[in-house]
């Protein structure tokens, strides 16, 4: 598995992952859990506080937004979705 973009969440990186590959294979492919039974959510959420905290401290963060900001019209063009 890939580490993440801030080293400081590579732990939690690799035990979702870890469980995020289990659940997939094991019972999600196999019909008996749907995505909004995801085990393995409340470890996403943890590493994602974590890669927030280390984007915006290294200022990544305002980055994305603007990027976001520029490409929103492109965005909804190609996604059917509405401005």
């Amino acid at each position: 598995m890939s580490q993440s973009l801030a080293p400081e969440c590579n732990e939690l990186k690799e035990r979702y992952d870890t469980c995020f590959l289990k659940w997939y294979s094991e019972k999600y492919l196999r019909g008996i859990s749907t995505s909004d039974n995801n085990e393995c959510a409340a470890m996403f959420k943890e590493y994602n506080v974590c890669l927030k905290r280390a984007l915006k401290e290294r200022g990544i963060d305002k980055l994305l937004d603007e990027a976001r900001e520029d490409f929103k019209e492109n965005d909804a063009t190609l996604l059917g979705k509405k401005k």
